[in-house]
């Protein structure tokens, strides 16, 4: 026998809900019933559109006004809505009367009759700025990364698995290979002559944890062998488990990469307490001065320097941050092996 689910019953109204919901800021609705012509817009879309009540007419007339001239034509028409009850989902700029441009997503729905005829409409709004942004400099960090591969055959490269179980895409161009080639035979881009090195010594530093970089020849589609770089370092989990492996490849002659965004990020990680003594030693900057540089507490970096941190904590980062503002840098040699210097 199965127990029912009772129904639900918080004792609080919808419309208490829904001002917490709107209390995050990002959330606002308005509604329409057509045979009154009432309209209304809660707080959370006044809030959304930064229009004091009154200021704008609270109608879906007044929600069109605000919206960028150029995504007018994606939105119903009042008509549309009240005559055909058409109303749809939508991605669109308001620009609200202080100038300043926002992204929302808009959803609607128009409620009818029995008989078909529209009755009344009510919509959401959403402010989705955030998301577009994040949406937009992902679009420009691929664009950029393709011109980067495109001038130079530099490519970088997130790592889930090892062995690896899918390879870039920058990388098989290269080469000219499948991916399934690959998987029947991971060191066919490999000369022969250094296979041996792959397949004996580089899947122990893949698997040390630590960040590591190797010269080595890569057969290109064309059947050139040129030398490359390889430079990769893990990302980790906050109990220390390694989650993927991030790795930029360049030919030999390209300027070295000291590592940017997730890349340098995870390199930090591989910074150790005696890393920091050094780099410290050559500023000589007392840990004091080094909490100070950083905000961060002596007590902090104290057990950073005697490794009393987990990789993944926020202190080093901000630690090492300082360092490199005053003028350290970190790089990582042959292997594993992470230099310490002070710019010229």
């Amino acid at each position: 026998m199965t127990d029912s689910i009772p129904a639900f019953d918080p004792g609080t109204s919808t419309d208490e809900i829904l001002r917490l919901v709107e209390g995050i800021g990002l959330t606002g609705t308005w509604g329409w019933a057509f045979a009154a012509n009432r309209q209304a817009w809660s707080a959370g879309l006044h809030d959304i559109l930064r229009v004091t009540p009154g200021r704008v007419e609270a109608s879906y007339q007044g929600l069109l006004s605000l919206v960028h001239p150029d995504d007018r034509p994606l939105l119903e028409s009042a008509v549309e809505v009240r005559e055909w009850g058409i109303l749809g989902d939508h991605t669109v700029r308001i620009l609200r009367p202080d100038g300043v441009l926002r992204t929302v997503m808009m959803r609607g729905e128009v409620f009818h009759a029995p008989d078909g005829r529209p009755l009344r409409a009510a919509g959401v709004v959403v402010d989705v700025s955030e998301r577009e942004l994040l949406a937009r400099a992902h679009r420009v960090q691929t664009l950029q990364r393709r011109a980067l591969f495109e001038q130079s055959q530099t490519y970088f490269a997130t790592i889930a698995h090892f062995p690896i179980l899918s390879y870039p895409r920058e990388f098989l161009e290269l080469t000219g290979l499948r991916n399934e080639d690959l998987l029947e035979n991971w060191l066919r881009a490999i000369p022969r002559e250094e296979q041996g090195y792959w397949r004996d010594e580089v899947p122990a530093l893949w698997q040390s944890g630590k960040p590591f970089t190797l010269a080595f020849k890569q057969i290109l589609a064309n059947g050139d062998r040129v030398p490359f770089r390889l430079t990769v370092a893990v990302s980790r989990g906050g109990d220390g488990t390694i989650l993927n492996w991030n790795g930029v490849t360049a030919p030999s002659g390209v300027h070295p990469v000291q590592g940017t965004g997730a890349l340098r990020h995870c390199l930090e990680q591989a910074i150790e307490g005696r890393h920091l003594r050094a780099a410290r030693a050559l500023l000589g900057c007392s840990m004091a001065g080094l909490a100070a540089m950083s905000g961060l507490s002596l007590s902090t970096i104290r057990r950073l320097e005697e490794d009393g941190e987990g990789p993944s904590s926020r202190a080093r980062h901000a630690a090492v941050a300082a360092l490199r503002a005053a003028g350290i840098v970190f790089c990582l040699t042959e292997e594993t092996t992470i230099a310490v210097a002070a710019r010229g």
